[in-house]
């Protein structure tokens, strides 16, 4: 059995095209939508048809793989399973809220989300507590919840990769699979994987935003709370190695985890 790099394919489409004159539409349609548990959309028109067509154009016309295959319960539940770990953690970070709602549809690109660790201590600090140690406590349990989180990720993450592994071989091996099949099998197989590295992603900026705001935190208001804090992020790093260091599919090629070209 071949488990290397898979084929490279053509991925592009002619649905890019028409990408950048529909965006501005998508953006004011999902300006209008409503989220439900983990801030996850609830079941809308949008949410449930116009987002996930406009995310496949908008993703085809910056060239990302992009596959009109169905999901499968697997690949659907891992990406509602991400959804947690993809949003800020900071604390009434609506905008950025948004910016991640639209970057798991595929309507925007990931490079637009915050990539500062300030974020989350800002967020935390901007928010009126009884005392200090309410602060910390808020961190605990963000930290906490997130650990409790990656296990069932992982496990999802897990069948979806070794499905994949399925998939492609029988791509490769089967002569009753159409030749036109290769390309959105191999672009699913590269959606599922990005979404697993951003989500990797994701967790180490939460880690290291939870780091920047202990440090600071204990310097403007010191508490015996800070070593639950950290006794938590601590935790949550363990939790998050197995994760990001479990074997993929290398479906980027070249034997490495290069820069994420799609992310959910």
């Amino acid at each position: 059995m071949k488990t290397g790099p898979f084929p490279r394919v053509v991925r592009r489409s002619r649905a890019g095209r028409v990408a950048s004159a529909l965006l501005p539409a998508w953006l004011a349609c999902a300006c209008t939508a409503t989220t439900g548990d983990l801030g996850r959309p609830r079941p809308t028109v949008w949410s449930q048809l116009l987002a996930p067509e406009a995310g496949f154009v908008a993703a085809a016309g910056r060239g990302e793989a992009a596959s009109r295959f169905r999901l499968t319960d697997d690949e659907e539940q891992m990406r509602d399973r991400a959804w947690r770990f993809v949003m800020p953690a900071s604390p009434n970070s609506v905008f950025q809220g948004e910016v991640s709602n639209l970057a798991h549809t595929r309507i925007l690109p990931v490079a637009a989300q915050s990539t500062d660790v300030s974020d989350y201590f800002r967020g935390l600090t901007g928010i009126a507590f009884a005392s200090q140690a309410s602060r910390y406590n808020r961190m605990t349990e963000d930290a906490n919840a997130d650990r409790l989180l990656i296990g069932p990720f992982r496990a999802n993450a897990m069948r979806v990769v070794s499905m994949d592994r399925v998939r492609m071989r029988t791509v490769q091996a089967s002569p009753d699979v159409a030749p036109e099949k290769q390309d959105p099998a191999l672009a699913r197989v590269i959606e599922n994987e990005g979404l697993i590295l951003w989500v990797c992603e994701r967790l180490d900026f939460r880690i290291r935003s939870y780091r920047h705001a202990l440090a600071n935190l204990v310097v403007e208001m010191p508490s015996r709370e800070a070593v639950r804090a950290e006794r938590a992020i601590m935790a949550l790093e363990a939790e998050a190695g197995p994760l990001c260091k479990m074997p993929l599919n290398d479906a980027f090629g070249d034997g490495a985890k290069r820069p994420v070209v799609y992310k959910g």
